[in-house]
């Protein structure tokens, strides 16, 4: 069984980002949390985990795809870092 590493401090801030980058692509696009969970077989307290700013989740890039692509949006989109 293989376990993941921890997150580190250096990039809590990217994931934090990405979850206000995929907030801001689904709220452009006029969809609630729920709707976008359902449409990506996740549910809607793990998406809402992902956006908020005070918590910090992993994601996999296969959700990650499959996010972008319901948000009709390049996944490059949500790696977008603010300096």
């Amino acid at each position: 069984m293989s376990r993941s590493k921890p997150i580190t401090t250096k990039n809590i801030d990217r994931y934090v980002q990405i979850g206000l980058n995929i907030s801001y692509y689904r709220k452009l696009r006029g969809m609630t949390q729920e709707e976008l969970a359902e449409r990506s077989g996740i549910s809607r307290s793990y998406l809402s985990s992902l956006e908020a700013p005070n918590m910090v989740k992993t994601l996999s890039l296969e959700l990650l795809f499959t996010l972008a692509d319901i948000l009709n949006t390049e996944p490059s989109n949500f790696l977008k870092f603010k300096k």
